[in-house]
């Protein structure tokens, strides 16, 4: 039997099974196989309603708006009560369509046509298309697997890391442990970085004593092979004997138990000679920066700032007393580096990423004196020839600003190369005017009056015996300058020619309580605290101390100790309108960043009255300007100057000799005093105003010119 014809009208598909039956298709166009049941029509999400007779599949949804291809009309979906089971374009020319989207394929495989939409009816509302967000960008699929690498990666690495550790602590023996230790600590290197000593300089910043570019030679004992030859050839340009350089050069182990690598054999090398140690080329033998104390004069002003060692440490003298200020930190650099046994030390250098730790150095502040370093040359010119003539064991002088205390000269004979001080004893590079107390003699003649003239037991009219010895606990005291029987002295004059017999006449009068009493105003008896370690306080006897000779002693200047430099403050304090102020030689002392550090604030309290300090300078005057005076030889031209000579027999090893002690102490000018000069001198013969007042009128007229103060325009006074 014929098949019956499609609803549509086109021929029956022809039939391809054996037995008859025609092959059933899927809506997809797929033949099944011979009695499959053919899968339900799916049917499109719009509402509209397809024939019934007319399969369809599932239109395909994309995610994404696409362009069709070429030559390939766009898929709509259906709508509902249309005629047509798809969207696509009709086939033009009774071709099929191209898209096969609710189109009902033949038995043969053939699409159908979907009869034309009759001319003049309206196409109905396409029906709403559900959309579903389109999703966000998925995430990569290779990302979540490199985390969970590096997560485990990390994991594996700490777990072998704390294994190691056990291993190191637990798995191993102490013997081991040690082993690895040691090892680690030889390719180590420790290196000291020396930090600059800071300067001194003068109240100007001129340079007193500075640290200078020099070289050192060390030695690392691990890599020199044959110690005697390398001692042998250095030792004639280091200066050092081979036996000390060998035992230098031996391997030793440090406190650590590590090998020693570093050893110094020399410090402070110039700089050419230590280029000549580098031609050597010795194993294990080297060079490197290092510094070398310098003074700006070999003696000037060696005693007070004194000097240092290898290790640039103060020894003595200023460098000693401030050496925790100029001295600054060292600095150190550990670093690690190869072995110096494997390519014939080649490897011997740090290691760029090893182990390296550098502290760095701190130099040291730099010191301010009040000193003046051009006076300081000049008085030293004036003091040290003349003490020299004069076959002087030692001498001093000091020059004072009576406002301020600053010291601007502090000189000693002799001195000493600072660049060489151990040629001398220590004895003899002690600076004189702080460190050697002695008996100051008539000197202190000066104070014995002004503190009768405060205490009012005398006045500027008053008269003294001075003929004839005085008794004092069975020791006589005669003047050097006999007067006649029965003779009697102003005071000026008893200071004007050094009467023993007036000065004990005057002290008399005060007692002895207030003798010490003032003897401790004008600061004798304790130091003054200027700065120079070392410094002497002096001797002083209290009332209940005097023997029954000390009423004759005392009042002379024997029988007490002070220093030049504190008889020279002591006169400062008279100058100053009786107000005295404690010297002082620092000024400040400046750190590396130019923080400053000021001296400490010189102590002052008030001695006299400036009515009786006034009458005292006056009476001094008599002292260089009276006919047969002692100082007449300490004038100064064009300046008053007052001032009081002083001579004693030298005490030496508590006994008094031949020798004697001078001195002379005076200001200028008188009226209005800028300066104290003080000098004193230990010499076998002569007195002070020989030996000593020459010296103080060479000094007081260079300090005057300098500072350009103005010349004396009154007279001196006369004295009847």
């Amino acid at each position: 039997m014929p098949p019956a014809p499609a609803s549509d009208g086109s021929a029956p598909a022809p039939s391809l099974a054996s037995d008859g039956a025609a092959p059933v298709r899927s809506g997809s166009g797929v033949a099944l196989p011979p009695g499959a049941a053919a899968p339900a029509p799916v049917r499109p999400r719009s509402r509209g309603a397809l024939p019934p007779d007319t399969a369809v599949t599932a239109p395909v949804r994309p995610r994404s708006r696409v362009a069709p291809l070429p030559g390939v009309d766009a898929v709509t979906p259906a709508r509902p009560g249309s005629d047509r089971s798809t969207s696509g374009a009709r086939a033009s020319g009774g071709s099929d369509p191209v898209s096969p989207v609710g189109q009902r394929l033949s038995p043969v495989g053939q699409r159908r046509s979907v009869p034309p939409r009759q001319r003049g009816a309206r196409e109905p509302a396409p029906a709403p298309v559900r959309c579903t967000p389109a999703p966000g960008p998925a995430r990569p699929a290779g990302s979540r697997r490199r985390i969970r690498l590096a997560t485990v990666f990390s994991l594996a690495l700490f777990t072998a890391i704390g294994v190691r550790l056990v291993v190191l602590q637990v798995g191993q023996s102490p013997a081991e442990v040690d082993l690895l230790l040691a090892q680690q600590r030889s390719r180590l290197v420790e290196i000291e970085l020396p930090a600059a000593r800071g300067s001194i300089v003068d109240r100007s910043g001129a340079v007193l004593a500075r640290s200078v570019e020099a070289r050192y030679v060390y030695a690392d004992p691990q890599l020199i092979e044959d110690a005697p030859a390398a001692a042998a050839r250095l030792s004639p340009l280091l200066g050092i004997a081979p036996s000390r350089l060998t035992r230098l050069m031996a391997r030793q182990k440090r406190p650590s138990g590590a090998d020693s690598r570093f050893e110094y054999l020399a410090r402070g090398v110039d700089i050419p000679l230590a280029r000549r140690v580098d031609d050597l080329g010795l194993a294990g033998i080297g060079t490197g920066r290092d510094e070398r104390r310098d003074s700006s004069g070999a003696d000037l002003a060696s005693n007070l700032i004194g000097f240092t060692g290898e290790d640039r440490t103060g020894l003595e003298g200023l460098e000693a007393r401030y050496d925790d200020v100029l001295r600054g930190r060292d600095g150190r650099l550990v670093h690690e580096r190869g072995n110096p046994q494997v390519d014939d030390g080649r490897l011997a250098k740090e290691i760029p990423s090893g182990y390296h730790r550098l502290t760095p150095a701190r130099p040291g502040a730099t010191l301010h004196l009040t000193i003046d370093r051009d006076l300081q040359f000049q008085a030293q010119r004036a003091l040290c020839p003349t003490l020299a003539r004069a076959a002087a064991a030692f001498g001093a002088a000091v020059v004072l600003d009576v406002r301020t205390g600053e010291v601007l000269v502090q000189a000693s004979c002799p001195g000493f190369n600072a660049a060489k001080p151990l040629d001398l004893e220590p004895a003899e590079r002690a600076d004189v005017a702080s460190s050697v107390a002695a008996e100051p003699g008539s000197t202190h003649k000066a104070f014995v009056v002004a503190a009768a003239l405060q205490e009012g037991v005398i006045t500027a009219d008053t008269t003294v015996p001075a003929g004839g010895p005085l008794v004092r606990g069975g020791t006589p005291f005669a003047d050097e300058h006999p007067q006649p029987a029965g003779t009697r002295l102003t005071i000026p004059e008893v200071l004007a020619y050094s009467s023993n017999v007036g000065t004990i006449a005057v002290a008399d009068r005060l007692g002895p309580q207030r003798i010490f009493d003032y003897q401790r105003r004008f600061g004798l008896g304790a130091t003054t605290g200027e700065g120079m370690p070392g410094e002497s306080a002096g001797r002083l006897l209290a009332p209940p101390q005097w023997s029954p000779s000390a009423t004759g002693s005392v009042p002379i200047g024997a029988s007490v100790d002070a220093t030049l430099l504190q008889m020279a403050a002591g006169y400062a304090a008279i100058a100053n309108d009786g107000v005295y102020v404690a010297p002082r030689l620092v000024q400040s002392a400046v750190a590396a960043d130019g923080t400053v550090t000021p001296g400490p604030a010189p102590r002052t309290h008030r001695v006299l009255s400036p009515e009786v300090a006034a009458e005292v300078r006056t009476m001094l005057e008599a002292v260089v300007v009276l006919p047969g005076a002692t100082g007449r030889r300490a004038a100064v031209p064009g300046y008053r100057v007052a001032g009081k000579t002083g001579t004693l027999d030298r005490l030496v090893d508590g006994r008094y000799t031949s020798a004697n002690a001078v001195s002379f102490i005076g200001m200028a000018p008188a009226e209005a005093p800028r300066y104290v000069v003080a000098v004193s001198a230990a010499v076998p013969r002569g007195a002070g105003g020989e030996v000593a007042a020459p010296v103080f009128s060479s000094i007081m007229g260079l300090t005057l010119s300098r500072y350009r103060v103005p010349p004396s325009t009154a007279r001196p006074p006369s004295f009847e």
